[in-house]
């Protein structure tokens, strides 16, 4: 109609937690555990332009992402110590317990900024107890399990499904 203008018709507003892309893409990206899910996730977030620091227990699975443009770190610790985001990907809820709780834990090595994001699918009481006692710490954690299987993760079409405080999002 005459007069009217549609001018952003159809586009979200631009939130204030929203990021131009040059402030995402700068941001330090930790990623623990390339699997069968995890490698594709990481390679996925290489392509698409951010940094990230891998580690995990296979050396031919960190190999494989240094050679896509990650950086190899020497443990989960080393990765995480610079990170402003860490996300996980590991197999059962008491790997994610150690990675972050045990002995020499990331709860222990991030910094107070920075955004814990375990993408394990796992029991709902090890996802609970980790983010409270990373809430304790005054560290933000998603709860971010995905669905969409190994294809949904190569084709970088999967699903999350994320849980945790409002201000971490």
């Amino acid at each position: 109609p005459a007069g009217r203008s549609l001018t952003g018709y159809g586009q979200r507003p631009k939130q204030t937690n929203d990021y131009d892309r040059e402030e995402r893409m700068a941001k330090e990206i930790a990623f623990i555990g390339l699997g069968n899910m995890g490698a594709p996730m990481a390679a996925n977030l290489i392509k698409a332009g951010y940094a990230l620091t891998v580690f995990d227990l296979v050396e031919q699975a960190m190999a494989d992402a240094v050679a896509l443009g990650a950086e190899r770190a020497e443990s989960a610790a080393a990765a995480a110590q610079q990170a402003d985001i860490v996300i996980s990907m590991l197999p059962a809820g008491q790997h994610v317990a150690a990675l972050y709780q045990g002995e020499g834990g990331l709860l222990d090595v991030v910094g107070q900024e920075t955004l814990l994001v375990d993408c394990s699918t796992i029991d709902a009481e090890t996802a609970r107890q980790v983010a409270a006692a990373a809430g304790e710490r005054g560290l933000s954690m998603l709860d971010a399990p995905v669905s969409g299987g190994v294809n949904g993760a190569k084709a970088g079409g999967l699903t999350f499904m994320v849980g945790g405080e409002a201000a971490a999002l």
